[in-house]
């Protein structure tokens, strides 16, 4: 084969810029699409049309519906994650306890949390879906308690933390589930205000 010339080379970056975006555009479509209208509303078409790209094109990023959107709130997970490792990069330690709390119940009563939930119901019932829903869940979930325990400031060597941690956070996944159906903002920020006091006990 011949060499590839400089003109070629230099062409080849942009189009590689334009294929990440239009990715990323359709990973957003997508979560936002399965948010406000579930796994049945959600087509492939639908999505594309959303993104503004041709069905083909969609395709070509993400063969299968499937493939779509669990890509989609993997890479959502992972973009509230680095967004919220960057609003505590000192942990606790440097921050209010109540904020760090808060934030991380914002991680369950979003339209990521929205998204998921549906992809969970769906996976239910799609056997190709649900063990691929499933893997995705594990590694969210130990991420999200990764996270929790970096910015909480906690020490899991010590008896009891592990757990009191996991179940803060099966707690925010209550609060995310309440919020499906009515505004719990007052009742979650009086929840929020207690548990960072009841972490603060055991985690100090």
């Amino acid at each position: 084969m011949g060499e590839v010339s400089t003109a070629e080379r230099a062409g080849r970056v942009p189009k590689q810029d334009r294929s990440r975006a239009t990715r990323q555009r359709l990973l957003e479509a997508a979560v936002a699409c399965l948010a406000e209208h579930g796994w049945a509303g959600s087509t492939v078409s639908v999505v594309a049309e959303r993104a503004g790209v041709s069905r083909g094109a969609a395709q070509h990023h993400f063969p299968t519906r499937e493939d779509l959107f669990t890509a989609a709130v993997e890479y959502v997970a992972e973009e509230r994650s680095t967004a919220l490792r960057a609003l505590f990069p000192d942990g606790a330690a440097a921050h209010d306890r109540r904020a760090v709390v808060a934030a991380l119940v914002g991680l369950y009563t979003g339209p990521l949390f929205r998204a998921a939930l549906h992809l969970w119901v769906a996976a239910s019932n799609e056997e190709q879906l649900r063990p691929r829903v499933t893997e995705l869940e594990l590694r969210v979930g130990r991420d999200s308690h990764r996270i929790a325990v970096e910015l909480l400031g906690a020490d899991e060597s010590r008896p009891g933390v592990r757990e009191t941690v996991q179940g803060f956070l099966d707690m925010a996944r209550g609060l995310g589930l309440a919020t499906l159906l009515t505004d719990d903002t007052a009742r979650r920020e009086r929840v929020v205000t207690q548990w960072a006091d009841l972490l603060d006990d055991v985690l100090r």
